[in-house]
């Protein structure tokens, strides 16, 4: 009988890639064990919030010893699949398409952008920061050569929803979306959405609000 897969809260499933990095500090630095304390302090989120998302996937820890780093880091890498490789498409070679480029994710050694695509490219290709460049035109053919399953679209928006209509034609599974439009896509592609300008605006909102709520609270004393 095929066992039902784990059913994670969205919230713990965002922050599993940020336990796998500081789990790797931690083995990095020569730790054995460590607390869900320790890993609080160092990653400032509440040690209960730890405790609810490692409970999530049983038995992770033992009480009164804490959590064995190599076991963890071992738990980690294959519940992100760390040992399987992922190649990248990057579509829109602009200002925030070249930063990641030059980024690449190099922290992460399974996830790599191995293609791009962009207007500027000439029509044989060329080179960014040693990754190969093509015309828009060859989007199809290239993501099947490279086999790609996940894109990062930084295109201006009035292009966004034509790109990503042509990608449903291919194997990509994901596509992490910079620009403000809201992608419509089949059930088949999952799209998450980073409008930088909202995520600055919810900053400075919540700011306003701890401001408030100092400001009532040196008014009650």
């Amino acid at each position: 009988m095929k066992q039902e897969p784990l059913k994670i809260p969205q919230a713990t499933t965002k922050r599993l890639p940020l336990y796998y990095r500081f789990i790797q500090n931690f083995s990095n630095a020569g730790k054995k064990r460590i607390s869900s304390q320790e890993l609080s302090e160092a990653m400032k989120i509440d040690s209960a919030t730890i405790r609810r998302d490692f409970s999530n996937f049983g038995a992770l820890g033992k009480k009164g010893y804490g959590y064995d780093v190599q076991h963890l880091l071992s738990f980690f890498r294959q519940t992100l699949d760390q040992d399987e490789a992922t190649n990248v498409a990057l579509i829109g070679v602009g200002s925030l398409g070249t930063a990641f480029l030059k980024y690449n994710f190099h922290k992460n050694h399974n996830t790599r952008i191995v293609v791009a695509f962009d207007t500027s490219a000439t029509e044989d290709g060329m080179l960014m920061s040693d990754i190969p460049v093509f015309e828009p035109s060859k989007l199809e053919g290239k993501i099947k050569e490279y086999g790609i399953e996940l894109v990062i679209l930084t295109v201006p928006s009035r292009a966004a929803q034509e790109v990503t209509d042509r990608q449903t034609k291919t194997a990509v599974k994901g596509i992490l979306n910079f620009t403000t439009v809201r992608l419509t896509v089949p059930d088949s592609i999952r799209v998450h959405t980073i409008d930088l300008s909202v995520e600055l605006q919810t900053l400075i909102y919540f700011i306003k609000q701890d401001e408030e709520s100092s400001h009532i609270v040196h008014s009650n004393k």
